[in-house]
């Protein structure tokens, strides 16, 4: 069922990331060269102790190929600690000057027993619905 919600996966170990992405219209502005998009990560902890998320990676491709890297600490703000069995939600948000690209990435995880983990964020497209012209 949560596939439905979440149509990009990716588990690494224990975690698991969800991805969902919607195209924000009323954010967008076509003719002035800008697109956006909101996405919503879902990261779960299947394993067996609380694990901690200490930075992200971003690779973000616009439809000419560019690419931007984005690296910090956390998550809107936050570096959540995830509890066994637990999960971890937030939303945000990517705009791009071209109506396509894509996202893919990393988390950073301090596991329970104090070692890290690099984490895959599942591959994910960033597409415009067609407008006629």
């Amino acid at each position: 069922m949560i596939d439905s919600f979440f149509p990009f996966a990716a588990t690494t170990g224990s975690i698991t990331v969800r991805v969902a992405v919607s195209y924000l219209p009323e954010q967008s502005h076509p003719a002035l060269g800008r697109w956006f998009w909101a996405y919503h990560v879902r990261i779960e902890n299947h394993g067996q102790t609380a694990t901690q998320l200490i930075s992200r990676h971003w690779r973000i491709s616009d439809g000419r190929g560019q690419v931007s890297e984005v690296e910090g600490e956390g998550v809107v703000g936050e570096q959540p600690l995830i509890g066994p069995g637990g999960a971890y939600d937030y939303v945000s948000g990517c705009p791009l000057p071209t109506p396509e690209g894509s996202m893919v990435g990393s988390y950073e995880m301090e596991m329970g027993d104090g070692s890290q983990l690099l984490v895959a964020i599942p591959h994910f497209p960033l597409v415009a619905p067609a407008t006629a012209s």
